[in-house]
């Protein structure tokens, strides 16, 4: 094997294209590394740059568009790597990932032990395993190919490989939402009433991905969330609580990995999913956690049945990692606050802290009813008073200035601002709402532009059991572009968001 001092060195370029998390790197087909190494389109090759490594896939330029002595390196590549100016890299073939035996035993429908997830879990945050290689375990692991000990075992894995927080002695309070649910946009409000009450809360958010908003991108409108762990301390220590963008911190790095394999699989995995949830609240250092879990048949849990099954593996992966968990479940059938997109729900949130009359009554008594749960959980509290506590702390006010205080601790607080188009959408009948389909809903609010425009999405206040006349506007759009606009217009009027039932039948 040739020494890097030996082998063909290519300068190093950035490419500028986002392709999301994936490290990948562009050679021209006729440069003497491709020719030389037998590399092509798809392969995954080791670069390096002085003592630093990276694992990538290979995307092979065919035009004169890249010259044939230079790498051009992906956003995630370059971010990865950090190349000097003027940087030479040197390629090869690399060693096969040592956790190939259990991702084939595993798609063969073995059992694994907890090594082999940690072989796994360590391959995926080293970039060793392609994503044709990662959706090939995310595959074998959906439906019920986890049992409850595998969970437990991937679970720690997830956790060993990324880095964990402590916050000494005393109960650390966190909640997660399972899912599905637009608009439901209750942690900033549950954030702010326990923080403000003296508990710790770290709260660590994702970003939207397939949903027209994550808690990430709403915090995002008023505060600045991409903290690295040591200000996401300081700002815990300082005010009790954050609510700050996970990827960022690295909490969980290999859920971030599955994550992007996942969604666009759109696989139901309830092992995945636990270990998900669990190795992030574990890795943030949270000892005390509410899961609010929508129940509806267009929420990510549809059924009783599978409330049942997802509540029953959450409680006991956490009763092996030494968690205390409550699993609420809630209504899914329907959208939760007025507006749908980063903008609108942050303008929802601010309206329910700071008690508007025309603050959303279903968010604010969630968040309300979400933040009691919570409470109740922690060792000393008389079980039934944290929802009044957590109602005293809304209406007091006492809610709202921690908010504040915390924004200002992540970077300093921003009032969300409309946007430029908007327009109404109409009922072409008029009937009773028994129904609402809350994937339509949100994809109008995406073809809006949500979540990449802030701004954009959709506000709605209609809810099942209303009356709506024909003609009458149902919700209305907004977007920061009009070609944005009359998109989600056109999909609006083509679909049955709302199903009615003719009033007095």
């Amino acid at each position: 094997m040739n020494s890097d001092a030996d082998r063909i060195k290519l300068r190093v370029i950035r490419a500028g294209i986002d392709t999301y998390q994936q490290p990948v790197v562009y050679m021209h087909r006729d440069c003497e590394v491709c020719r030389s190494e037998g590399f092509a389109a798809l392969t995954r090759v080791s670069m390096r740059i002085d003592h630093r490594e990276l694992i990538a896939t290979l995307n092979v330029v065919v035009s004169d568009l890249l010259p044939h002595d230079a790498v051009a390196l992906s956003e995630a590549a370059w971010n990865a790597i950090q190349p000097e100016p003027d940087a030479m890299a040197t390629f090869h073939h690399p060693e096969p990932p040592r956790s190939a035996g259990a991702l084939r035993a595993k798609v063969f429908g073995q059992r694994l032990e907890e090594s082999d997830y940690l072989a796994l879990m360590q391959d995926t945050v080293q970039q060793r395993l392609s994503d044709i290689e990662l959706a090939a375990f995310v595959t074998a692991c959906a439906g019920e190919r986890l049992d409850h000990g595998e969970t437990t075992a991937l679970t720690r894995a997830m956790i060993a490989v990324g880095d964990r927080l402590d916050w000494g002695e005393g109960p650390v309070l966190d909640k997660h939402c399972v899912g599905g649910l637009p608009g439901n946009r209750t942690t900033p409000i549950i954030v702010a009433i326990v923080a403000a009450l003296g508990y710790r809360i770290p709260k660590t958010s994702s970003r939207a991905i397939t949903s027209p908003a994550g808690t990430a991108d709403t915090m995002e409108v008023m505060a600045p969330v991409e903290l690295g762990l040591a200000a996401m301390r300081r700002v815990v220590e300082r005010e009790g609580g954050c609510v700050v963008w996970g990827g960022n911190v690295r909490l969980s790095p290999a859920d971030d990995v599955l994550i992007r394999v996942e969604r666009p699989l759109d696989f139901d995995s309830d092992g995945q999913l636990v270990a998900s949830i669990l190795s992030k609240k574990v890795a943030a250092g949270s000892n005390h956690v509410l899961i609010d879990m929508p129940v509806g048949p267009t929420a990510k849990v549809r059924s009783a049945a599978a409330a049942d099954s997802l509540t029953g593996r959450l409680a006991g992966t956490a009763a092996a990692l030494g968690l205390r968990i409550a699993v609420n479940r809630t209504d899914g059938r329907q959208p939760v606050g007025y507006g749908i997109g980063p903008a609108l729900e942050a303008m929802d949130v601010l309206k329910v802290l700071r008690g508007d009359a025309d603050a959303p009554a279903d968010l604010r008594e969630r968040a309300i009813a979400l933040t009691g749960e919570l409470l109740d959980l922690v060792p000393g509290n008389v079980i039934g008073r944290g929802q009044a506590l957590a109602e005293q702390t809304l209406v007091s006010g006492r809610a709202f200035a921690k908010f504040m205080a915390i924004c200002n601790a992540q970077g300093g607080f921003t009032e969300p601002q409309p946007a430029r188009f908007r327009a109404d959408v109409s009922s072409q009948r008029g009937g009773v709402v028994v129904a609402i389909d809350n994937r339509r809903l949100a994809k109008v609010a995406k073809l809006a532009g949500a979540p990449v425009s802030p701004a954009a999405g959709l506000v709605s206040r209609l809810r099942i059991g209303d009356r709506v006349n024909a003609g009458e506007p149902v919700f209305s759009v907004h977007a920061q572009s009009k070609g944005e606009l009359e998109y989600a217009l056109d999909y609006a009027r083509s679909c049955a968001i709302f199903d009615l039932q003719d009033i007095g039948s």
